[in-house]
């Protein structure tokens, strides 16, 4: 039984066993948090991702989906698999990136990996960017890999 539940965690951290979800599925009709949301996957053991520090990550993200069962609609930006790892200063003044992938990042420990929801307020807002539309909540897949 505890194998099984292992496998369900490990399903859902990778994305479901693939195929479309989009029609059926249990979480069919579910809105999207109107707040920030982080689900650790890992807990890290390493360095801490804390103020003025350089956060290098691996993401994946996602524009929410809630007729999907993972949730995850199509996936508008990954360094996953790309040999290169994204690292901005966590809580820079300006923000190097958007307030709720800050967010999500800070706290972390190296070897850490979190599920970050990401409402529009905290994301890019009713303009969007690029092929992210106005006012899209965003769900990103998140590794540390390393704290300078």
């Amino acid at each position: 039984m505890i194998a099984a539940a292992v496998c369900a965690v490990a399903l859902v951290a990778c994305g479901g066993g693939g195929g479309d979800s989009s029609t059926s599925s249990p979480a069919a009709g579910v809105q999207p948090p109107t707040a920030l949301k982080i689900e650790d996957q890992v807990i890290g053991t390493g360095a801490e991702a804390a103020t003025g520090k350089t956060a290098s990550v691996r993401y994946t993200g996602y524009l929410f989906d809630g007729s999907r069962s993972d949730l995850r609609g199509t996936k508008f930006d990954s360094n996953v698999g790309t040999g290169s790892l994204f690292s901005f200063v966590v809580n820079a003044n300006p923000l190097q990136v958007i307030s709720g992938f800050n967010s999500g990042v800070l706290g972390m420990k190296v070897g850490g990996k979190r599920v970050v929801t990401i409402p529009p307020s905290l994301g890019y807002g009713a303009s969007g960017f690029s092929s992210i539309p106005g006012n899209a909540t965003l769900i990103f897949e998140i590794e540390l890999v390393a704290v300078n």
